[in-house]
């Protein structure tokens, strides 16, 4: 499919199915969706914890009842892409990785292998460089690099490490949002995991100053300003899909690279919430869900009873004296295993979705005169967020 057509057959998928991947099962004891499809929420609630965690990054293998696969059949069809050419990758200043994690480094790897333009480039634009990693590793001697970054203390770092390579950069303090930020002239512009409006920043910018050459991935959509989803271009704009903050969030589902004693921890907090949830239900006239603040992890060594009566003291409810403590404990673990199994159905709709945004993305560069290419550039073990946008404007566009 051509991007256009390739957006409008998400859009229909996704406007289709909205009551499957819309509710949440984290917040909602019983989903719209079950008494539609009573076997396949029957099936799914039966299944354990470990079940859920063994397909939550290819919830499209699953066998479940119908009408489970034929929804991840076409989910996973639509979210077909090719992997970007590669080839562009340059030898680089020795050590130019000290002091850059392992699996950092080998995205900035694969980003810059896939950079394959029609037209070499004279100078880089790092776009929220931190302290400019992907821009050095970029860097050829007969090219300039630009690093724009926020925060001065990160500029202040780039610098001292592109001066002790000795490497010819620019680290400036800028603030990408402000309206005096301008893209350098004829400067490949990159962005690798730029968030949210960060992003779509560049995406404006670029449009507007008529940069030849940009190449971002995408990160964290719903890193808005914006209470609700603001297309780009005008497909998604006549769209009737309407995407909340709470919407955007669901791509960011998929994690790859949390450790052992991260996903316990994560295990422990979500199991916790979830039975104190089922306790202030009980406690409460509204029976409804409660949003609970983000705790700092010391909360989890207190004993259970603790983490309770003062989470419920810290939102005003009052619990009964008389809890059987290791029940209720209980109850948010099975609750957890159930919400695990739930979302496998939600989650045939992370990548579809995710593509949806990144098209819009595309076609918005499309209409102001980009040639497009839209691949993968790693494996989503190395990172889920592995799409990338390629956009280049032919010399007869350019400013």
């Amino acid at each position: 499919m051509n991007l256009a057509t390739h957006f409008q057959a998400l859009d229909a998928f996704l406007l289709a199915h909205q009551p499957l991947w819309r509710p949440k099962p984290f917040t909602q004891l019983t989903l719209p969706w079950e008494t539609a499809h009573p076997q396949l929420a029957s099936w799914l609630r039966e299944r354990t914890l470990e079940q859920a965690e063994a397909e939550h990054n290819h919830p499209e293998l699953l066998d479940a009842p119908a009408p489970y696969p034929a929804i991840a059949a076409q989910a996973a069809a639509l979210s077909d892409l090719p992997t970007l050419a590669t080839g562009a990758l340059q030898p680089c200043h020795p050590r130019l990785n000290v002091d850059v994690p392992g699996r950092k480094w080998q995205q900035i790897e694969a980003f810059a292998d896939a950079l394959t333009f029609q037209r070499p480039t004279h100078g880089w634009l790092d776009w929220c460089a931190g302290k400019g990693h992907l821009g050095r590793r970029l860097l050829q001697p007969t090219q300039s690099l630009t690093c724009y970054e926020y925060d001065p203390a990160l500029v202040d770092a780039g610098q001292a490490l592109s001066q002790h390579h000795q490497l010819n950069a620019d680290h400036r303090l800028q603030d990408v949002m402000a309206a005096d930020c301008h893209l350098p002239a004829s400067t490949t512009a990159v962005a690798l995991h730029a968030c949210g409006d960060l992003h779509v920043r560049l995406l404006q910018r670029a449009a507007a100053d008529g940069c030849p050459q940009l190449a971002i991935a995408p990160c964290c959509y719903n890193r808005t300003a914006a209470d609700h989803y603001q297309p780009l271009s005008s497909a998604a704009a006549t769209s009737a899909l309407r995407l909340s903050r709470d919407d955007l969030g669901l791509p960011l589902s998929e994690t790859v690279t949390a450790g052992a004693r991260v996903r316990r921890q994560r295990d422990q907090s979500m199991a916790w919430r979830l039975a104190f949830d089922l306790l202030q239900r009980q406690a409460s006239a509204a029976n409804a869900y409660l949003p609970t603040p983000s705790l700092p992890s010391a909360w989890l060594a207190k004993p259970f009873p603790n983490y309770c009566r003062e989470l419920a003291q810290l939102k005003g409810v009052p619990l009964p004296v008389d809890i059987p403590w290791a029940t209720a404990e209980a109850n948010g673990w099975h609750r957890l295993a159930q919400v695990r199994n739930l979302e496998l159905v939600r989650n045939l709709f992370r990548r579809p979705l995710e593509l949806w945004l990144t098209l819009d993305r595309a076609l918005f560069l499309q209409e102001n005169g980009y040639q497009v290419r839209l691949g993968v550039f790693c494996t989503p073990q190395l990172t889920p967020r592995n799409l990338m946008l390629l956009a280049e404007r032919p010399e007869s566009f350019q400013n």
